[in-house]
């Protein structure tokens, strides 16, 4: 093709684009939804390194000129022990039956567990889904140790008859951290104090992920418009990251018994056009009395600092300045109440 020209049919059919839905699961804690984030590029899922952070199918989008890759993030596969949990567990087989590629997350941390078995299990049983096997978190080993796991994890697929796409390491960790760096570059319209520009280990390894994982996607146009990120509604991931910052706090004291719902957002009335204020009024439910002082802390402190650090956030993704207002509530006994649970979301 000469400069100048629209490509002719055989060079369109060459890069055939594609589109599809990929499914991340994995043990709760298995870094699932930041390796969302870090493929995306922004903040689409709520992160903890506490355990059953997700509750929610979040859809994170990945444009690129030759594709289209529409992220499924699902709660971690567990054995339950509330409704809840069986609810949570429902998501992740739902999703399984929904999508084009399985993205079987392990930490590369920790050895292959009787979870990892349990799950790798019930994946064996669905035939016609590829798989990629990525190990997570390899920031946090040595390099014996990563090909240790990676030889456990190709051993584990013969054994239960999955034939993996591929297996692939990255450290979504690596990843945010070249991305601030290189914002920080262009901020400062310099270089880093080694000398060189962006483009560290982790952002290459979730590039080569999103490029193992397009192949594996059926060819079609576009599902999502240019430059969406997600198709949540910004009601819930407002929720969401009140949550996030709520559960940062209270991981020893409090079992993850916490849920919020907003209940109103809604542009301040009688404001300059030049200084919007948006009103949010959001509710955070627990399960007993007695929690109620762990989630306020002395003299309301912790829920100040619970709203100042999600406001931060909430400002970030909707652009705007925020009030919020939050409130904490009882409901007792949620996670086991089916009624309380469809009043809550679930």
């Amino acid at each position: 093709m000469t400069a100048g020209t629209s490509p002719s049919p055989t060079e369109q059919r060459e890069t055939p684009h594609r589109s599809g839905f990929a499914c991340f699961v994995g043990r709760p804690n298995a870094g699932k939804s930041t390796l969302t984030n870090a493929l995306v590029g922004t903040k689409v899922a709520i992160t903890s390194n506490r355990p059953q952070t997700t509750r929610h199918t979040v859809r994170g989008i990945v444009h690129r000129p030759d594709a289209q890759l529409v992220l499924v993030d699902t709660p971690g596969l567990h054995k339950p022990r509330t409704l809840l949990g069986e609810r949570l567990n429902d998501v992740v087989r739902t999703t399984w039956a929904e999508v084009d590629v399985i993205g079987f997350c392990l930490p590369a941390d920790q050895k292959l567990g009787p979870g990892d078995r349990y799950i790798a299990t019930e994946l064996a049983g669905i035939k016609k889904t590829p798989k990629v096997a990525i190990v997570t978190k390899t920031d946090l080993v040595e390099p014996e140790q990563l090909a240790q796991q990676l030889i456990a994890i190709d051993r584990l697929g013969k054994e239960l008859g999955i034939e993996w796409a591929e297996i692939v390491p990255v450290s979504a960790v690596d990843a945010e951290k070249t991305e601030k760096t290189e914002k920080a570059e262009k901020r400062g319209a310099g270089r880093s104090p080694s000398g060189e520009g962006g483009g560290g280990r982790g952002a290459g390894q979730v590039d080569l992920l999103a490029d193992l994982l397009v192949p594996l996607l059926p060819e079609g146009p576009a599902l999502y418009p240019e430059g969406d990120l997600t198709d949540e509604p910004e009601q819930v991931m407002v929720a969401e990251l009140i949550r996030e910052a709520a559960l940062e706090g209270v991981r020893d004291e409090l079992p993850h018994s916490i849920a919020v719902v907003v209940e109103e957002m809604l542009p301040r009335e009688d404001r300059p056009a030049d200084r919007p204020l948006l009103d949010i009024h959001a509710n955070l439910y627990i399960e007993r009395p007695s929690q109620k002082g762990i989630v306020i802390g002395p003299k309301g402190r912790r829920l100040k600092d619970v709203g100042t650090k999600s406001r931060k956030h909430i400002e970030a993704l909707l652009g705007t300045p925020v009030f919020l207002d939050l409130h904490v509530k009882v409901a007792k006994d949620w996670q086991r109440d089916p009624k309380q649970l469809r009043k809550l979301g679930f």
